[in-house]
């Protein structure tokens, strides 16, 4: 047991400073040391079971008959679990209906859950689930997005953004581009996979340990199932061994599964799902088909545009309404945009709900105006950094979105400026023309991207935290909030501002686990605002302590309540200093309450989403990156040479923890442009279901020169300790590898052309873009031919974006990611119209 460290008192001078100071994970030790308890690795109840869940083999059709049998008489089953045997709700959706726990009549996606097993053994679970007979009536599954746009196939209805007439502006451009865009998902491929421990308790509730990101909803939804009062359910959450948003609503189901099957045998059970089922069953990064139409002048500076984005969503609403809402918000990214128009749709297929991941929806958003910005500047002949300066948010008449938010404290053009200057930019671009124009074989690349993520749920109700705080006679601080750690430092995070509110060392504030008996009702740790949120919350707790403590020690000592100071490890009252363990003592004899509960709800935040407009975001985050690479062109293989980062933190709670945030972060949007492909046959049978077939990056795989900087400058919005939300806007700096491959690629073309590089950038489809850059054999002709004067290149050869161009089509060699061939050509095409929606 950790001992406390001894306090100032007597007049000792001891200074404190918790936060603001980079300090170690707080269960850094026991994550390498392998000795941090997960869901899996709880001592085990006596007369565990096990459970596992038996899968549908298509993706769409009705079951006409389930045959359990076997499944029930195999070694060591206990029970089975099937739809018809819940007693309370059947459909799970977190937001709107369309989640049924477990299929029944309608089979809506391969490898849905369709019955639970709990035996006496994991591997009899296992076993006997397969022993399953389902008759089927298969029907062809909708697995193309872009068709259910088309058939008006939505889990959610489309949304629109305005600002300006985009059309007319549009028409009277100078000049106007547009491309479209496929941007691949990404699996969440946390190291823990989903798990659940369920035991039932002597009054009819629950205790679920789950591996949740949303421990309250977990125990909104178990309660359903279980048809009880949430009283009588209690969820803890110790820590997860990764979420990244696929434990936000995709661990409910499992946990729910374990309770009712705890419920039905009157025995604990636990539900861990292996890798393979588990990619099966859970959602993933939303797949994305973006699409632009946007007008400029000769400079490059933006005047118009129309952008469009298609989530495929799978087979239910999930999350997917903010989601793409949250694509819309950011399809502008760090960019003015005079009149401009933003659609986004919602597509139904038959495959698995996709879910929140890192970003919500933010990065595929910001994929389409990056590609525009590369292909404003081949078309102008200018670096594509001199165009995304142009056009940044910034000066009088340049601060709105276009869901009418001001962009305030922007920090962009410094920030740009800074890591210009410190990555030696211009003349790293200088090198790498003068390397490609001498290197027959390997090109080089560089991008500089940046970033401005909005910080908040932008569904506002979300944006409260609570958070619980006891201070014990031994002088030790007990911490409870409503955010769970999944490896982010979180809590860590919420333990400094809570020894910095009392002013004593951090060893001094255990955090347990959260649970939902402790503070209730919590939102879920996403939205990169935990921190802010549940920070908040805590400080709010502590000064409650604090002001308890001042008034009874200023009453005391008959000093005034500003003479009293919680410094230097302890109090100081007058003259005298005394230890913090003291002053606790003398106040729990003075019948003083020691434990206070802490809420925050974040200020200033609205929507109106019939008008499309609103200040959903309470502040901005920003950031750049630039990145550089080398490809083969005769292979399509590459590397990541160096990346230079620097990202605004405003002022850091712990400067070590979001360093690593924002590594970890990079790598991973690094992962999902270039190596991280997930594949669906025609079937709808999902194909990469385990590191074999899907690949995350490796320690190989990072920047070989990485170097990451903290624009320190303090939030200029009230947050907590004026720091800044850090675990999702790094992700996207990641772009800046795209946008480098991308340039290496244009090389081929003297930069006069921009190949079409959909995600993730595989050395495939590097090799394809290489090769299709490479059959253009006559450059464009300067200048730059107006709008209507010889803009539509539809004789440039297939897989190339000509510098203008008003269609973009694929070569029939080059697969539809994720998709059937049918896909091909589709966009704004010969005779095409906008879509109706973009008309004034």
């Amino acid at each position: 047991m950790r001992s406390l460290p001894p306090l100032a008192s007597n007049g000792v001078a001891v200074a404190i400073h918790s936060a603001g100071k980079p300090r170690e994970h707080d269960s850094a030790t026991l994550h390498v040391s392998g000795a941090a308890r997960y869901v899996d690795d709880l001592k085990e109840p006596r007369e565990l079971l096990h459970a596992a869940v038996g899968l549908t083999e298509i993706a769409c059709g009705a079951v006409l008959s389930l045959d359990l049998d076997a499944v029930r008489s195999a070694p060591g089953v206990v029970a089975v679990l099937t739809l018809d045997d819940v007693p309370g709700h059947t459909d799970i959706g977190p937001v709107f209906p369309g989640d049924p726990l477990l299929a029944g009549e309608r089979v809506k996606y391969h490898g849905q859950a369709l019955f639970a097993v709990a035996a006496e053994s994991l591997i009899q679970a296992r076993r006997a689930v397969r022993l399953a007979k389902v008759e089927y009536a298969k029907e062809a599954p909708l697995i193309d997005p872009l068709r259910a746009k088309a058939e008006e196939r939505f889990v959610r209805p489309p949304h629109h953004l305005r600002r300006g007439d985009a059309q007319a502006a549009l028409e009277s451009a100078p000049h106007v581009l547009e491309a479209r865009q496929f941007i691949g998902g990404q699996e969440h491929f946390y190291l823990e996979g989903q798990a659940s421990l369920a035991l039932p308790s002597d009054d009819g509730g629950m205790l679920v340990h789950t591996s949740s990101q949303h421990p309250s909803e977990v125990q909104k939804l178990a309660a359903e199932v279980l048809a009880i009062p949430l009283a009588k359910v209690t969820v803890e959450v110790r820590r997860m061994g990764g979420g990244f948003g696929g434990k936000e609503t995709q661990a409910a189901p499992f946990a729910c599964l374990a309770a009712l099957l705890a419920h039905k045998t009157g025995r604990a059970v636990k539900l861990r799902l292996p890798r393979a089922d588990d990619m099966r069953l859970t959602g993933k990064r939303h797949p994305f088909h973006n699409r632009y139409r946007i007008g400029f002048d000769n400079e490059g500076r933006l005047l118009a545009a129309q952008l469009e984005v298609v989530g495929d969503c799978g087979h239910s609403p999930d999350l997917s309404d903010a989601i793409v809402d949250r694509a819309m918000f950011h399809a502008d990214n760090a960019y003015f945009i005079p009149d401009v128009a933003i659609s986004g749709y919602r597509s139904f297929t038959n495959i698995v709900s996709h879910t929140a991941f890192r970003g919500f929806g933010g990065p595929q958003g910001m994929m389409i105006i990056e590609r525009a910005m590369d292909d404003i500047a081949r078309a102008v002949g200018k670096d594509p950094l001199e165009v995304r300066k142009l056009n940044l948010y910034g000066g009088m008449g340049r601060e709105l979105t276009p869901y009418h938010q001001k962009v305030e404290h922007n920090l962009l053009g410094e920030l740009i400026a800074r890591l210009e200057q410190s990555s030696e930019y211009a003349a790293r671009r200088t090198g790498i023309r003068d390397f490609n124009a001498q290197s027959p074989v390997l090109k080089k690349g560089l991008a500089l991207t940046p970033v401005k993520f909005g910080i908040s749920f932008t569904a506002q109700h979300l944006n409260q935290a609570g958070a619980l705080i006891h201070l014990y006679t031994d002088g030790s601080i007990q911490l409870n909030h409503g955010g769970t750690e999944m490896g982010q430092g979180l809590n860590t995070k919420v333990a400094q501002i809570v020894a910095e509110e009392f002013q004593v060392p951090l060893e001094r504030v255990v955090i347990t686990a959260t649970r939902t008996d402790k503070v209730p009702n919590t939102s879920p740790t996403a939205a990169s605002s935990g921190t802010d949120l549940n920070g908040m919350a805590a400080r709010d707790a502590a000064r409650t302590l604090k002001k308890r403590l001042v008034d009874f020690l200023a009453e005391r000592d008959g000093v005034k309540p500003q003479e009293v100071r919680f410094e230097q490890g302890g109090v100081t009252v007058g003259a005298q200093h005394l230890g913090f363990t003291e002053v606790i003592q003398a106040a729990y004899f003075a019948r003083i309450q020691l434990s206070a509960t802490g809420f925050y709800r974040t200020p200033k935040i609205f929507y109106d989403r019939e008008k499309g407009q609103g200040h959903p975001f309470f502040y901005f985050a920003y950031g750049a990156a630039v990145s550089e690479v080398e490809i083969d062109t005769l292979t399509g293989e590459y590397r990541v040479l160096r990346v230079d980062i620097l990202h605004d933190v405003g002022r850091s709670v712990n400067p070590a923890i979001d360093i690593g945030q924002i590594e970890g972060g990079f790598v991973q949007g690094m992962g999902w442009l270039t190596t991280e492909e997930l594949r669906w046959d025609d079937s709808g049978k999902l194909l990469t279901v385990g590191p074999a077939t899907y690949k995350i990056p490796a320690v190989s795989d990072a920047p070989e020169d990485f170097r990451v900087a903290l624009f320190e400058r303090p939030n200029e919005e009230d947050s907590v300790y004026l720091s800044k939300a850090v675990g999702e806007p790094p992700f996207m700096l990641a772009i800046s590898v795209w946008s480098a491959l991308r340039d290496a690629i244009a090389s081929l073309a003297d930069y006069r052309l921009s190949p079409d590089l959909d995600t993730p950038a595989t050395p495939e489809r590097v090799l394809w873009a290489c090769e299709a850059m490479r059959q253009q054999e006559h450059p464009l002709p300067s200048p730059l031919p107006q709008a209507g004067e010889g803009a539509d290149r539809r004789d440039a050869p297939p897989g190339l974006q000509p510098a203008v161009a008003l269609s973009v089509k694929r070569p029939s060699s080059y697969p539809a990611p994720n998709r059937p061939l049918s896909l091909q050509g589709e966009g704004w095409g010969e005779g095409e119209q906008p879509a109706e929606e973009f008309r004034p």
